[in-house]
C-alpha cells in the first residue's frame, strides 16, 4: 500500500477541488529511493554476496572427505579380484593432514602389492609438509585472501553506491535548475504581456507612440521563446532524472507534471549530504573505501607473496601410517606400520625467483598507487572545501546584485508612470534583472554540484 501511495504521488498529483496541488520530491527522499531500489546500487551488493561464495568455496578445502574406491572383476565363474579402498581424510591449517582408512582386497589374479589378512587392513596415518606448504600452501593462501576479497567488495560497493547517487545528484541539480529557469520565464513573459496590454492601451489613448507597441511586442516574443527553450531543456531533465527513479522488484518510476524539485535545497543540501560537518573540522582520510580497497588489494598480493616466497623452499612431504587388522587395532604394534617421504627441488628455481619477482613488483605499484590517493584525496577535499566557501560568498554577492536590479527596474517603472522613462529603458533593466537572475541559478547550480562532488570525494553513501 506505501509503494502504491509514493507511486501515485511521482506520477500525479493530488487533486483538491478542481486545483492541482503540486507535489514536492525533495532531495533527500530522491537520494532515499536510489540508495534502495536503483539497480545498479542493487547490483554492487552483488559483489559481496559473490565475495561471501568464495570464502565458502575457499573454507571448503579444508571440509573432510571420505573416498570409496571398488573394483571388481569376474570372468568364467572365476573371481579374478576385488579390491576395495575406504578412506576419510581431515585436511588441517597448516598443511598436515589426516587420514584413516579400511582396506579389504580378495582374488586369484591379485596383485601381490595388495595382498591383505582375510578380515582386511584398518590403518591411521598423517601427512606432514616439512617444506613447502607447511606455514602457508595454496589452501591456507585462498582461504586468506577469500575472507580480505569480502572487505575489497565491500569497499568497492560503497564506492559503486557513491557513484550512483553522484551521477543521480547531478540529474537532480540540473533538473532543479531547468525548472527554475522555466519558473523564471513563466514570471517575465507575464510581466511582458501585461507591459504589452498597457502600451496597447497608451497608445489608443494618445500617450504613447505606436512604436512603442513594437518594441513591447519584440520583448514579449523574446519571453517566449526563452520559455519555450526552457521548458524543453526541462522536460529533457526529468528524463535524464528518471534514469534514477525506481520501486522494489526494478519497477521503473516516471515524474509526474506537477511533481517539483524542493525549494529549499541551498539550505538543506549539506545536512543531506553530511558535508557540513566535513566544512568544518579536519577529515581523516583512513577509512576512505578508496584506501581501503587499495589497502585490502595490497593485503591480497601479500599473501600471493608468501606463498610464491613458500615456493623457494624444497617439497619435503613425509607420511607415516599406523597398520592393523580390525580385530587388532586397539593393540599398537610398533612392527606395523607404512612410511614415505617425498622429495623435490628445483635446482635454479628460475620460475620460483621469477614468480617471486613479480608479486613483489606488483605490491609496489599498488603501494605506488595507494601513495597517490591519500595525496589526490586529500588535496580534492581541500580544493573543494574552498570552492564550496568561495560559491557561498558568490551566492551572497549574486543575490545582492539581484535585489539591487530589482530595486533599479521598480524605480524605472514608478519614473515610467510619470512620463519621465521609456519603455527601451525598462526592457534594459529588466533583461539586466533577467541576466543576474539566472546567474543567480546557475550559481546555485554549481554550489549544489560542488557539495555533491565533495560528496563523492569523501564516498560516505550513509
Amino acid at each position: 500500500m506505501k509503494t502504491i501511495l509514493t507511486f501515485f504521488l511521482f506520477l500525479g498529483c493530488l487533486s483538491f477541488g478542481q486545483e492541482k496541488v503540486p507535489h514536492e520530491l525533495s532531495y533527500n527522499e530522491f537520494l532515499g529511493f536510489v540508495k534502495k531500489y536503483h539497480p545498479l546500487v542493487k547490483n554492487a551488493q552483488i559483489q559481496i554476496n559473490e565475495a561471501q561464495a568464495s570464502l565458502m568455496k575457499a573454507r571448503g578445502a579444508f571440509d573432510p572427505k571420505i573416498e570409496v574406491d571398488f573394483n571388481k572383476k569376474q570372468f568364467k565363474d572365476q573371481a579374478y579380484y576385488s579390491i576395495l579402498n575406504s578412506s576419510f581424510k581431515i585436511p588441517t591449517w597448516y598443511g598436515i593432514e589426516l587420514k584413516a582408512s579400511f582396506d579389504n582386497n580378495e582374488g586369484i589374479y591379485l596383485n601381490p602389492e595388495n595382498t591383505l589378512p582375510n578380515q582386511g587392513l584398518t590403518s591411521l596415518g598423517i601427512s606432514i609438509p616439512l617444506g613447502q606448504g607447511l606455514f602457508i600452501n595454496d589452501r591456507m593462501a585462498n582461504l586468506r585472501k577469500a575472507k580480505m576479497q569480502i572487505q575489497l567488495s565491500k569497499s568497492e560497493q560503497q564506492l559503486e553506491a557513491v557513484s550512483v547517487m553522484y551521477e543521480a545528484s547531478i540529474a537532480y541539480f540540473n533538473w532543479k535548475k531547468a525548472h527554475d529557469e522555466v519558473q523564471l520565464y513563466k514570471q517575465y513573459k507575464v510581466n511582458a504581456l501585461q507591459r504589452f496590454k498597457g502600451i496597447k492601451t497608451l497608445i489608443e489613448q494618445g500617450d504613447k507612440p505606436a512604436i512603442d507597441s513594437i518594441e513591447a511586442k519584440i520583448v514579449l516574443k523574446n519571453r517566449e521563446l526563452n520559455l519555450e527553450d526552457a521548458q524543453l531543456k526541462l522536460t529533457k531533465a526529468k528524463l535524464t532524472l528518471g534514469v534514477f527513479l525506481w520501486l522494489e522488484n526494478n519497477i521503473p518510476l516516471e515524474l509526474g507534471e506537477q511533481t517539483i524539485p524542493e525549494t529549499a535545497l541551498k539550505s538543506t543540501i549539506q545536512e543531506t549530504l553530511k558535508t557540513n560537518d566535513l566544512l568544518q573540522s579536519d577529515f581523516t582520510i583512513a577509512k576512505h573505501p578508496k584506501i581501503n580497497a587499495l589497502q585490502s588489494k595490497i593485503a591480497i598480493l601479500n599473501v600471493d607473496r608468501k606463498w610464491k616466497a613458500n615456493q623457494l623452499l624444497p617439497k619435503i612431504d613425509l607420511g607415516y601410517t599406523y597398520l592393523s587388522e580390525p580385530s587388532y587395532f586397539d593393540r599398537y604394534r610398533l612392527e606395523d606400520y607404512k612410511i614415505g617421504v617425498n622429495f623435490s627441488f628445483p635446482i635454479l628455481l628460475r620460475k620460483e625467483r621469477g614468480d617471486l619477482k613479480l608479486a613483489q613488483y606488483k605490491i609496489q605499484e599498488t603501494q605506488s598507487i595507494l601513495d597517490f590517493e591519500r595525496l589526490q584525496l586529500t588535496n580534492k577535499i581541500k580544493g573543494q572545501q574552498a570552492e564550496i566557501g568561495s560559491l557561498t560568498k558568490q551566492n551572497e554577492y549574486i543575490s545582492n546584485l539581484v535585489e539591487d536590479h530589482k530595486t533599479m527596474l521598480q524605480s524605472e517603472d514608478r519614473l515610467f508612470d510619470l512620463g519621465e522613462s521609456s519603455l527601451f529603458l525598462i526592457n534594459s533593466r529588466e533583461n539586466n534583472l533577467v541576466t543576474a537572475q539566472l546567474n543567480q541559478i546557475a550559481l546555485e547550480n554549481r554550489y549544489y554540484i560542488s557539495n555533491s562532488e565533495l560528496f563523492k570525494i569523501i564516498a560516505n553513501p550513509n
